[in-house]
């Protein structure tokens, strides 16, 4: 029809954006970043809103070569795939002879720092939430990836996989906390792709079972069950005693939300027998599952069960974990579980009680996951909210 606008496709910019879960903000924030480290020169942040969004938008192109190192940079892509002309072949062999040189750098400290780097992330996240952690490790993965890219050395690639598989699957689930399930998903498909290169059963056993969490999220039960067995089987008699127990757990999670009640309190009660009478293991720091994480894990499961015995089991479970082995994530959760075997029980005060509480503490932690939870909480009728 005569002077009807036809909307412009999504440039391959734009898309690969949203591909990555990045907000326009964000890439601004790592464009003027990553161009100080390179002591290259960019125009202001609030030009760079006005140009991203031509850009994305097909209005100009991006035509200066910095500005297209700096968007490889941050999205790890090439020039074809970000939408931009093709670089020529003697600034593309320059950029190759700079990325191997840099790899050639890693050693045995600087893998040492990178898992310290991650392990006090891990820190953070226990006692904050992915709140604070999130943007931190996403760019920690993309150093570590590029570096691994350009890796020839099998022993320093094969251990830089390891941490790499570690920093994904932190990633992969703050992600989910933070209700990215498509962000975190993916973080999980590239920790398994990462374990198997570093030939490592014990992390593409973890990736696997906690990425069947998203699937129990997103209702695909049948497919969550199959992937946790696929982790335990992975698992059989390649790994240590702590991580065979949190398996065994994370199925009996996965059986409960099935409604196989006998199959899933037999696999709790496996991980009740696995779990070490020492439950540290410096070679999995990844996990923190002690008698008390246990009975909250196994509290969650019987209200998948509808079980009676909930509400005594869950409030043992506060009781048993003290303040300081809690994790604020963990224990959010276990008070919306309370909230919602009180309201099955057809106490609301109690209900409401808990839900308040864990509305608090989802609000601090910017647990989006918590609050999808708690908005659809349904309390007993009588007394007032």
């Amino acid at each position: 029809m005569p002077g009807r606008h036809h909307a412009r496709p999504p440039s391959k910019l734009r898309a690969v954006r949203r591909e990555q879960g990045r907000t326009q903000e964000s890439v601004i924030r790592l464009l003027t970043g990553r161009a100080h480290r390179l002591n290259i020169v960019v125009a202001s942040e609030s030009a760079l809103r006005v140009m991203l969004s031509r850009w994305e938008n097909g209005h100009d192109q991006v035509t200066n070569p910095d500005y297209q190192r700096l968007f490889r940079e941050i999205y790890g892509r090439s020039n074809e795939e970000l939408g931009f002309p093709a670089a020529p072949v003697n600034e593309a062999t320059e950029e190759l002879r700079e990325r191997l040189s840099l790899a050639r750098n890693l050693d045995t400290s600087t893998l040492e720092l990178f898992q310290r780097q991650i392990n006090d992330l891990r820190s953070a996240d226990l006692k904050f939430g992915a709140l604070t952690v999130l943007d931190q490790l996403d760019a920690q993965v993309r150093q570590m990836e590029k570096l691994r890219g350009f890796s020839v050395s099998s022993e320093h690639r094969r251990r830089l996989s390891a941490i790499l598989t570690d920093a994904r699957t932190l990633a992969g689930w703050t992600a989910l906390d933070r209700g990215s399930a498509l962000r975190a998903w993916s973080y999980h498909e590239d920790a398994k792709v990462t374990a198997r290169e570093a030939e490592a059963p014990h992390l593409l056993a973890h990736a696997a079972a906690q990425q069947a969490v998203i699937l129990i999220d997103l209702g695909e039960i049948g497919q969550a069950v199959e992937l946790m067995a696929y982790a335990r089987d992975v698992a059989a008699g390649n790994v240590a005693p702590l991580l065979s127990s949190w398996l065994a757990a994370a199925h009996g999670e996965g059986l409960a939300a099935a409604g196989r009640r006998d199959d899933a309190l037999r696999a709790f009660d496996q991980a009740a027998e696995l779990l070490p009478a020492d439950p540290v293991d410096p070679q999995l720091p990844f996990l923190l599952l002690n008698s008390g994480h246990l009975a909250r894990w196994r509290g969650s499961a019987l209200l998948r069960l509808g079980d009676q015995d909930t509400i005594n089991h869950l409030e043992s479970a506060v009781r048993e974990l003290d303040t300081g082995s809690r994790t604020v994530r963990g224990h959010t959760g276990m008070l919306v579980d309370l909230a919602y075997a009180y309201a099955a029980a057809g106490d609301r005060e109690s209900a409401l009680r808990h839900a308040r509480e864990a509305k608090h503490l989802a609000s601090q932690i910017g647990s989006d996951r918590q609050r999808q939870r708690l908005a659809a909480l349904e309390l007993p009728s009588g007394g007032r909210d």
